[in-house]
């Protein structure tokens, strides 16, 4: 695989982690203030889960470029 194949890869799983946490975060949201799970929302469910998506998007990203770091090494 030439290298600008590997790198328009990896930006775009970088970017669908990022759009994955997003959604997590919203979707978060959304149970935590409307009536989405439950009526009245339910925000501690809400928060979890828009704390999970607030750390893939933060975390899942700089792990994968460690990742990548430790593959081109090789």
């Amino acid at each position: 695989m030439d290298d600008e194949a590997i790198w328009k890869r990896r930006f775009h799983l970088f970017a669908l982690l990022r759009l994955a946490g997003l959604a997590l975060i919203f979707l978060g949201v959304a149970i935590a203030y409307t009536g989405l799970l439950r009526e009245g929302g339910w925000p501690a469910v809400g928060l979890i889960v828009a704390v999970g998506g607030l750390i893939d998007a933060v975390f899942a990203p700089r792990f994968l470029k460690k990742l990548w770091e430790r593959e081109d090494v090789q």
